[in-house]
């Protein structure tokens, strides 16, 4: 029996809840264990062959030379300054020292992965040799993810306290600035008629962007704006089936785990026409620039059967494009290529 390839997974991605970063973390390790080949750990105290860094801890930086020794280290790049410039309401000499040890966390690392090619060459710009960033996208398993009955649909809506005979537009996410929270509760106030549901909360607390703001309109939001806060991620499958259409109405993204999670539930996708979309979604959504135009589509999927069902299965081929199966291949080549590179094994 050939001996396995160790692999330790580093990450406190789910330590705070509602954050797509834990559930995509959640997602790879589990995909990695489903393989023999690999013997997995999560935050062990050991020197593995591959040491995988999910987040970007002070800790794991400081201990990154001695845990990866006799192996190499992979860094998962989940966040750049300009993400996290319009995410958190930081003092300015805060965001220079984050920003400055975010890049070095990055330039420390053996390899790279980013779960969108967009983002490679930003990474260059930020002095990283692109030579050792792959892209791989997330993953999302469609036995927790996936449709509901139509008498499932309804007993889930009486939890969410959703009528039964309304449109009804969900989102998931933090509820920041920079997700397009201010443009979803517009959204709903133009639209009397459809129901808006939005799962998720702060989950960095006051730092959030907008935290004042948002959290005036969560204590007394349009009578058609659901907020249910933060739902536990065994729940989730429930929220996106409680839609007609899920919309992310955010400025900027990496390849949100919303998206993936909602394609898995058959959900038709409605997304700000973003340059980072293209590439990894090609054509499995809608899009638009405004309200005005999120507004127009989503009127159109309300009277119009057969655009619906198109967006629909655009939705479902989504979901088969980023099956486990092709996921899986991609991350198991990688692995075996970073393991390819330690000295004397071949």
């Amino acid at each position: 029996m050939a001996e396995k390839i160790t692999v330790n997974m580093m990450s406190s991605a789910t330590k705070v809840k509602g954050q797509g970063v834990g559930s995509a973390y959640l997602e790879q390790v589990e995909l990695i264990k489903s393989l023999d080949k690999y013997q997995v750990t999560e935050n062990a105290r050991i020197k593995a062959d591959i040491t995988h860094y999910h987040t970007i801890n002070p800790g794991y930086y400081l201990g990154r030379k001695s845990r990866t020794k006799k192996g190499r280290s992979v860094g998962y790049v989940h966040m750049l300054p300009e993400t996290v410039d319009t995410s958190l309401n930081l003092p300015k000499f805060a965001r220079k020292i984050f920003y400055s040890y975010m890049i070095r966390f990055y330039k420390s690392m053996d390899f790279l992965v980013t779960v969108n090619p967009y983002f490679i060459g930003r990474l260059e710009h930020y002095g990283v040799d692109r030579s050792k960033v792959t892209y791989i996208p997330n993953y999302v398993s469609s036995e927790k993810f996936h449709p509901l009955s139509a008498e499932e649909k309804v007993k889930v809506k009486e939890k969410y306290s959703v009528p039964q005979d309304k449109f009804v537009v969900v989102c998931a996410g933090q509820l920041q600035r920079r997700k397009g929270f201010f443009d979803f509760v517009k959204l709903a106030e133009s639209m009397p008629e459809v129901v808006f549901v939005w799962a998720g909360g702060f989950s960095f607390g006051k730092i959030t962007d907008g935290y004042k703001e948002i959290t005036e309109i969560s204590e007394n939001p349009p009578k058609n704006l659901i907020l249910p806060g933060i739902i536990e991620r065994d729940c989730m499958n429930e929220i996106y089936n409680l839609g007609d259409v899920m919309l992310l109405p955010s400025y900027e993204e990496l390849f949100p785990m919303t998206i993936l999670e909602a394609m898995c539930a058959h959900v038709p996708i409605l997304l700000r026409d973003l340059d980072i979309y293209p590439d990894i979604l090609f054509d499995f959504y809608s899009k638009a620039n405004d309200n005005e135009g999120f507004e127009s589509i989503i009127r159109r999927m309300m009277t119009d059967e057969r655009f619906y069902a198109e967006c629909r299965a655009n939705s479902k081929r989504g979901n088969e494009f980023y099956s486990k199966e092709n996921v899986t291949e991609m991350w198991d080549k990688y692995y075996t290529m970073v393991y390819e590179t330690i000295k004397g094994r071949k």
